[in-house]
């Protein structure tokens, strides 16, 4: 057998992973058929996640990563915090949403497995705050390559971000309509960035 380096092994696992738990949900997951998936042997998986947990935790950080990358592709964070938010959200929907329903319920299935497991939420809490501190910090960086200042602390224009998102794609989820989301997501965009109201930094509002 062909020697495979471990980081091209963790994302072979994870890839697996993805696929089984978008098949047979979060309960019914095991590290036997995720092994099984991947065509190694059971033995080779435990070796790079000794547990389900870990597993788990390696499969949320690579579905974040990706929803960076969709949503800083061609980003330009000189142009300011509201166009920041409107081409990172349609980006975020376009690619993970739109094509890709079944990876927002795994999510949520992975985010209700953690709070009633044995991990007491922290696999939640880790999705969470990843997705949260994604949003706060690409705000952020726009906010200071363009020059301007918010209304509202970035934390919280974070956790609003995100929450919108958040509600929009239950609702997607169940009741798929493509053109009422859109309309949605693009009304609720406007209402994030008029509670962001960036300004040039110096100017002063009423």
């Amino acid at each position: 057998m062909a020697y495979i380096k471990a980081a091209q092994r963790e994302t072979q696992i994870v890839t697996a992973a993805v696929q089984v738990l978008s098949a047979v949900g979060v309960p019914g997951t095991t590290l036997r058929a995720v092994a099984t998936e991947a065509g190694i042997p059971l033995g080779t998986l435990h070796y790079v996640f000794p547990t389900k947990d870990e597993m788990l935790r390696a499969v949320i950080a690579t579905i974040i990563d990706d929803v960076l990358v969709a949503v800083q592709a061609d980003l330009e964070l000189d142009r300011g915090v509201a166009h920041a938010i409107r081409h990172g959200v349609a980006s975020f929907w376009d690619k993970l949403v739109d094509g890709e329903v079944g990876l927002q319920v795994m999510q949520y299935e992975l985010a209700m497995y953690s709070v009633r497991s044995q991990d007491s939420g922290s696999l939640a809490r880790l999705q969470y705050q990843r997705y949260t501190s994604l949003v706060t910090e690409f705000c952020e960086q726009a906010a200071q390559a363009a020059g301007e200042r918010c209304a509202v602390d970035f934390e919280t224009l974070g956790r609003l971000s995100l929450a919108m998102v958040d509600g929009l794609i239950v609702q997607y989820v169940a009741n798929p309509d493509p053109d009422r989301a859109r309309r949605d997501l693009n009304r609720a965009v406007d209402m994030i960035v008029l509670f962001a109201d960036p300004q040039p930094v110096g100017r002063h509002t009423a």
